[in-house]
């Protein structure tokens, strides 16, 4: 038999480099001259003989030699780097400065903001880091049937939290234990991303603790092997019984922004206060796990502390909230019913029906219960000798109108289009001056910012033009658009309709001008969509003494007066304030930017900040706009 073998770069053969076409004819010539001397059938010569002449293995040959020839030569394909898409990151964040100073900057900035390139990217980092999928199990190694596996495992003790469920203890290596309620088995409940345990590798959910530092753990409770832990200097040892795997839990990518205060040290539910990570409305937090469903762990964005914290999940946040909310209707609903006719407190002829807010789980509840507290008010009380209605505030009832809880929101970072502005979006109670800070900052630069020109049914007036002060249509057609939900806002004035169009907000954007518009504020559920992404900046009034002294001392007119001929009264000042609440609890999760405006020069200037901010850097937007 011949082989065919290449000299390597020291001159030595090796036997096993490179097998040529050459090699496997010579063995198929051996086979055809040894039929008579091998003890085999027809059949088994003749499939041999096909299967070297096959196609199919040739093919295999020439993928073999091409692979040991590069991997001999040291031509392999390795990455440079596995984080090019951070690194796009970066450089885009450092040109963009510069966008408006060189065009070469411009065209690199549009081509590294380009989808296909940063999939591209993605791609080449996920291969890079080897991340793929499906992840195989490992391969099962041969024991007996009784045996158990057993992992030793040693960790420097450091002073990251482990506190875990109810009944559980601190091991100070970064994962929750507590007791198995089926075996009375110390296990590893949770394992905290980036902490030491999961660092270590070595440490799962699920793992039976059988010894610490040589010390039995059996039928001891998490509270005693705290104790040990605390005691013990340096090194601390486990020996572990691992668990089922189930695979390795990746890291989740996903940023989201926190719409609630969280404070480990008042939440009463939290099952660990030390391995939490309290955190304020408006940060943004990096979700590393979603594997409990009650507990999500989390890093804040741009911590440096690698290990995770507990925070509550969006669905166990939001029981909670409904829970808040169902208490306070509940103490309302009773005061209500206390105060009429001496109210369900038995006599009187007065019958009353279970509490249906009420269930086991005080956590349980639905907006639906919140909606038909006005109903239940009703049904839930019968008088048979008099009947007195209760009537609701109207503007409170807005108080359980949000469609949604807000909890988090998953966000990316959302960078400057020069040829696709975002619009800058006002809102806030009227008469906290949104219409003169729109105004004057179009009187800066009205090449810049443009407002729609509203439609209106109406006939035009002597000295209008069409499209200037009005876009004058028919009433039928305008009918017919807000029918179509082509409005962005409406309403009917001395018999004449009158409305912005969500056309003539995309109109300005796309003509490269910032558009600035200061709608309802119940227009923001039409606004904030991924073709418009506004920019949304929440006018708020100061505390009643100032908002009433400034806008005495610059002679404001009410805007509650239709002729707006006179002041405002401390009604109306009161009632800015009330709306102004009002409009917080519904939207405030939406806001991105706060602007008080207790002096307007102050304001403005601070409204000119965040016009630049938004064209010059990378903001934090909702995820959804982008996918």
């Amino acid at each position: 038999m011949s082989v065919a073998m290449e000299q390597n770069g020291g001159g030595a053969f090796d036997p096993v480099v490179l097998i040529s076409r050459l090699a496997l004819a010579g063995l198929l010539e051996s086979l055809v001259g040894s039929r008579d001397a091998i003890s085999a059938s027809k059949e088994e010569l003749d499939f041999l003989s096909n299967l070297l002449q096959s196609k199919e293995l040739h093919a295999l040959f020439k993928v073999y030699n091409t692979i040991v020839d590069r991997v001999r030569d040291d031509r392999r394909c390795s990455p440079v780097l596995s984080s090019s898409m951070q690194t796009t990151l970066d450089v885009m964040e450092v040109i963009l400065p510069r966008i408006a100073l060189s065009d070469t900057s411009r065209q690199l900035f549009q081509l590294l903001q380009n989808p296909h390139i940063q999939g591209l990217l993605c791609a080449h980092d996920a291969v890079a880091q080897k991340d793929y999928l499906p992840r195989l199990p490992d391969i099962p190694q041969e024991m007996d049937e009784d045996e158990e596996t057993i992992k030793i495992v040693q960790l420097v003790k450091s002073t990251e939290p482990l506190d875990g469920e109810p009944d559980s203890a601190e091991p100070i290596v970064g994962a929750t234990i507590k007791t198995d309620e089926e075996n009375g088995k110390i296990i590893i409940a949770r394992v905290m991303h980036g902490g030491a345990a999961d660092r270590s590798g070595l440490i799962n959910v699920g793992d039976e603790v059988c010894e610490v530092n040589g010390i039995n753990v059996e039928g001891k409770s998490p509270a005693d092997v705290l104790q040990i832990l605390q005691h013990s200097e340096g090194t601390i040892t486990f020996k572990l019984i691992p668990a089922d795997p189930k695979g390795g839990a990746r890291e989740s990518k996903m940023k989201v922004r926190a719409y609630f205060d969280f404070n480990t040290d008042v939440d009463p539910y939290i099952p660990c206060k030390e391995a939490g990570l309290s955190f304020t409305k408006g940060e943004i937090l990096h979700i590393v796990s979603q594997d409990d469903p009650y507990w999500w762990q989390a890093r804040k964005e741009g911590d440096r502390n690698m290990r995770a914290g507990l925070i509550p999940s969006k669905a166990l946040q939001e029981r909670k909230i409904i829970h808040e909310r169902l208490s306070m209707a509940d103490q309302k609903k009773k005061w209500v019913l206390d105060t009429i006719n001496g109210g369900c407190i038995g006599g009187g002829g007065m019958t009353c029906l279970p509490d249906r807010s009420l269930a086991k789980d005080p956590l349980c509840g639905s907006l639906a219960a919140l909606n038909d507290l006005g109903e239940d008010m009703a049904s839930e009380c019968s008088v048979r000798t008099r009947v007195k209605k209760v009537i609701y505030d109207a503007a409170e009832s807005d108080d359980y109108d949000r469609e949604d809880i807000a909890t988090y929101e998953e966000v990316v970072k959302l960078y400057p289009r020069p040829e696709l502005p975002r619009p800058i979006v006002l809102v806030g109670p009227p008469g906290v001056g949104r219409n003169e800070l729109k105004r004057r900052i179009m009187e800066l630069n009205p090449d810049k910012y443009h407002t729609p020109v509203p439609h209106t049914s109406r006939s035009p007036r002597p000295g209008e033009v069409n499209g200037k002060e009005y876009n004058f249509v028919p009433r039928e057609l305008m009918e017919e658009q807000i029918a179509r939900g082509e409005f962005l806002e409406f309403g009917e004035y001395k018999g004449n309709l009158y409305g912005t169009s969500l056309e003539s907000v995309k109109s300005i954007i796309r003509s490269g001008l910032t558009c600035i518009i200061n709608p309802h504020y119940q227009a923001l559920k039409m606004l904030r969509n991924p073709d418009i992404k506004p920019y949304i900046v929440y006018i708020k009034p100061p505390i009643f003494d100032i908002l009433k002294s400034t806008r005495n001392a610059a002679f404001a007119m009410s805007t509650f007066d239709e002729t707006n001929s006179r002041g405002f009264t401390d009604d109306e000042f009161n009632e800015i304030l009330r709306s102004s609440k009002r409009i917080e609890f519904l939207y405030d999760h939406w806001f991105d930017e706060i602007i008080v405006n207790d002096d307007f020069k102050s304001a403005l200037e601070q409204l000119l900040e965040a016009d630049h901010k938004l064209k010059t850097e990378p903001l934090w937007a909702p995820a959804a706009w982008l996918q």
